[in-house]
């Protein structure tokens, strides 16, 4: 299923270049995540409630066309690499500017983090299922965990 949101851009979110600033994108993304979260019934109480919350190894921004001053955007979520019990995740967030164009392609490797022991987990069922019915990218690849092999 294809998942995105329109956003109008900030004052806040342009450089003196009159473009949005290049941690703008990935704010934009990090927004999209925490929406589809909640779109599929993850809420900021959740985390708390579960003790498990989403954390970053990696994440990788890669421009290819500007967004002026003025422009809103929509930025999409798709799947590119899932663990089996969805402890570890791959997402590819699309960014178009008000045109439709592509002006950005950002990737972030995740997992899920036990807020108590501080280490990786397996989230709860409710946290393993959210990614299953998620828009799959061309690139998909199943995440194969070491003890898994």
């Amino acid at each position: 299923m294809s998942f995105t949101v329109k956003f109008t851009t900030r004052w806040a979110d342009f450089d003196a270049n009159i473009h949005m600033r290049h941690t703008a994108y990935n704010d934009y993304a990090a927004e999209a995540r925490l929406r589809y979260f909640n779109e599929y019934g993850i809420t900021i109480h959740d985390f708390t409630k579960e003790k498990v919350g989403p954390i970053l190894f990696e994440e990788n921004t890669k421009f290819l066309k500007e967004i002026h001053l003025g422009e809103d955007i929509s930025v999409n979520l798709k799947i590119v690499g899932l663990s089996g019990k969805g402890e570890r995740w791959k997402i590819q967030h699309e960014v178009y500017n008000s045109q439709g164009k592509l002006s950005a392609v950002i990737t972030v490797y995740g997992a899920w983090l036990d807020l108590v022991k501080r280490k990786l987990s397996v989230p709860p069922l409710k946290f393993q299922t959210i990614f299953d019915t998620a828009e799959k990218a061309d690139n998909f690849e199943e995440i194969i965990l070491k003890s898994d092999s």
